[in-house]
């Protein structure tokens, strides 16, 4: 009788959802055009070949978006926006200004994507960008996946609230999880099994409040025919597992920067796949499951053999303990491994790692496919289904950079090659977002054809959509982004600023590289093109956003000749050109500043008032603080050998923090110049991490989140100051 009962249900569930998906799309164009949804009729049409299908047509007055499902028919109507209306819509600034009279089609329009699949995020994406969000800030980013034809996304949120449930179970006090669960903004390398507890205890309304959410995002990614990916059990156990199950076969790994070990459960024990099958159970109980399940057993950890027997059934014990909960599991694995300890993952151990697991129940992410391609040198993947991915983005650092080219062609490249032969799809993998909008967009409109596009004319139609007209000046500025920070090298992201560096007098220091791969001059040409272009262009978003950005930018790579200069004056012992260099590298830092305060997308103050928004006492407000301004600066305790890793070019953070830090540093080095003794690097290491623990761990409400100035007039008035001492520098 259950098994009728659930039949029924399930039947209505997909009656439900074929009913609601016109509804659900109408109130979709009512969030993104608010009063416009009138102007549209919504129809289904069944998909192509088994792939997702998009029309824009007319009838009448109105204009008809249709789709085999509410992602497609998103996509109609941005792929509308863009070409009929040239509107844009991105993280930071949109352009919606719409005629009275929507322009109607001419003929039909009918796309249909080459990709089965179109991935998105990066387990390090919830961290770097979305520890804070609410379900307001999920909902808009929910809304631009499916505008961009994202049907495949990670969704991990309140993914410990099913661990507390399954631990629980197995009879874990709260005190033995609070030694395990981390902070919330490490759950990414607390859930890739790297950390314990760091930036913890986990207070219970936030595992409450997130399971919550993650329903809700969840539900909302659904309704758009989108199938996410949940997680699944890859061996971390808690550190009290060994003292209470003193029999099983737990190991010790230690992923370095400072963090103690952590333990790791061996597959080969055979509480691993009960373990596996409880977890998805209990997660398929909550969240349901589209039989989509991401692991990674040895993310940045070396496994303790390359023995094949060995790699062979590890693989399949971890499939298993999916496999025994949901036999549709698909395994969904990042290949980060096999870039990042590629000495140890040669031909011999992938292939026992990928070959324990039938095909039609794998796919592989190659993660950095637009700089360190996996695939080209494992016969793609030895014939597993596969993901072309741009990567972009490390720790969360918002610069200038992306290789645009190749984002343009390298996909529809990869797609046709016959040696890339079972590759599904196309996706996003950055460890950070909201940063440079036009690199994503352009990867993103690779997603609905199967032809390399003309990165030249791209930006061109690019500058026209997110500025609202066409500027001759805007496109030339365009045209020099393009061919500078835009066509990086084979780095982690783009160069950092020597003044987010611990203070030096070196040009880079520790994780903070300042080596420019592209001719700044070029840079400071499209900043001039840019500020020339502030008088018709002065009231887009997109246009305010990309002003200030490529000003922070130019500012924050002219930062580095000042230091260098400063460093000469100490290094000759010129008492006077020294206190001219450093007046100037401090009086930098609060001009950069106030040109940041400018937009909301630079506010440290808006990063940490999110953080704390997520408490309901002052305790969790204030731990919440904490792991937000330790994850933007040490990333761990004061000797954490990541500091930096996550820097980033903030209001509030480089007045508040790295400005200090020079502060301090310069004024030590006075000291020792008036006193003619040398400077005691020792103790100042010792003062400045000392300060630093003590400003990642104050709670005094110094940083705002609401904008201050005017950014076109503060960055002309920037322009002004420093567009002749930096043609000077070069």
């Amino acid at each position: 009788m259950r098994k009728y009962l659930i039949i029924i249900i399930l039947l209505q569930s997909l009656n439900g959802i074929a009913q609601v998906n016109k509804t659900a799309s109408i109130a979709f164009i009512e969030r993104v055009i608010p009063g416009r949804s009138g102007s549209f009729l919504i129809e289904n049409i069944p998909q192509q070949n088994g792939k997702d299908v998009f029309e824009i047509d007319r009838k009448g007055s109105k204009i008809v978006l249709r789709g085999n499902n509410g992602l497609s028919v998103a996509s109609a109507l941005n792929y509308y926006l863009k070409n009929y209306c040239f509107c844009d819509i991105g993280w930071n600034g949109t352009n919606l200004k719409l005629p009275v009279n929507l322009p109607l089609v001419k003929q039909k329009i009918h796309k249909v994507t080459p990709y089965k699949y179109r991935y998105y995020l990066n387990y390090c994406t919830f961290n770097y960008s979305m520890s804070w969000w609410d379900w307001d800030h999920w909902q808009k980013e929910i809304d631009w996946m499916a505008l961009n034809g994202i049907n495949t996304p990670l969704a991990i949120t309140g993914e410990e609230a099913i661990w507390q449930d399954v631990y629980k179970k197995m009879g874990f006090t709260d005190n033995q999880l609070d030694a395990f669960f981390s902070g919330p903004a490490y759950f990414s390398w607390f859930w890739m099994g790297n950390i314990d507890a760091w930036g913890g205890p986990l207070p219970q309304h936030w595992m409450d409040s997130h399971k919550e959410l993650q329903k809700k995002i969840l539900a909302r990614e659904r309704l758009f025919g989108m199938t996410p990916v949940l997680s699944s059990f890859t061996g971390h156990v808690p550190p009290s597992f060994k003292d209470k199950f003193p029999s099983a076969k737990v190991k010790k790994t230690n992923w370095g920067a400072g963090f103690p070990d952590v333990y790791i459960l061996d597959p080969d024990d055979p509480m691993f796949e009960t373990i596996g099958k409880n977890y998805i159970e209990a997660q398929e109980n909550e969240f349901g499951t589209d039989h989509l399940y991401s692991a990674d057993t040895f993310n940045e950890n070396v496994p303790p053999t390359n023995d094949s027997t060995y790699l062979d059934g590890m693989s399949k014990k971890v499939f298993n303990s999916m496999a025994a909960a949901d036999p549709k599991a698909i395994w969904v694995m990042q290949g980060w491994m096999f870039h990042y300890n590629n000495k140890f993952w040669q031909p011999q151990q992938i292939k026992a790692l990928l070959n324990a697991v039938p095909d039609n129940h794998m796919i592989v992410l190659d993660l950095y496919s637009d700089a360190h391609p996996v695939w080209n040198r494992t016969e793609a993947y030895y014939g597993k289904p596969w993901i072309w991915n741009m990567l972009q983005n490390f720790g969360g650092n918002i610069s200038l950079f992306g290789r645009m080219r190749h984002v343009a062609c390298d996909p529809a490249i990869a797609l046709h090659d016959p040696e890339s032969k079972n590759m599904l799809g196309i996706g996003l993998t950055p460890e950070g977002i909201e940063q440079n909008p036009a690199l994503f967009e352009l990867m993103l409109d690779n997603v609905w054809r199967d032809t390399p596009i003309d990165a030249d004319a791209w930006v061109k139609d690019y500058a026209k959509r997110r500025y609202g007209k066409n500027s001759q000046l805007a496109n030339e500025a365009w045209h020099l982004l393009l061919n500078s920070v835009y066509s990086g090298g084979l780095t982690e992201g783009g160069p950092e600023s020597i003044i987010v560096a611990r203070p030096t007098l070196e040009k880079s220091v520790d994780r903070v590289l300042t080596h420019l791969d592209y001719d700044p001059k070029e840079l400071y040409k499209a900043w001039a093109l840019l500020v020339q272009a502030s008088d018709s262009l002065k009231k887009s978003d997109g246009y305010q956003y990309d002003l200030v950005d490529v000003t922070r930018q130019v500012l924050a790579n002219y930062a580095l000749p000042v230091q260098q200069k400063m460093a000469a004056a100490y290094k000759s012992n010129d008492k006077v050109l020294f206190e001219k260099y450093s007046s100037e590298f401090l009086q930098l830092m609060d001009d950069m500043d106030a040109l940041l305060n400018t937009r909301k997308d630079f506010l440290l103050g808006k990063w940490i008032n999110e953080a704390r928004a997520n408490g309901i006492t002052s305790t969790e407000k204030d731990l919440y603080e904490f792991n937000a301004r330790d994850i933007v600066t040490l990333w761990g305790d004061k000797e954490s050998g990541l500091r930096e890793y996550s820097n980033r070019q903030w209001a509030g953070l480089i007045k508040g923090y790295y400005k200090q830090r020079w502060v301090l540093f310069i004024n030590q080095m006075d000291k020792a110049m008036a006193a003619g003794t040398a400077f005691d690097a020792a103790d100042f290491d010792k003062q400045v991490k000392n300060w630093e623990w003590q400003w990642v761990n104050t709670h005094d409400n110094a940083y705002p989140d609401i904008t201050k100035g005017d950014a076109v007039e503060t960055s002309k008035r920037l322009f002004a100051k420093y567009q002749q001492v930096i043609l000077a520098s070069y």
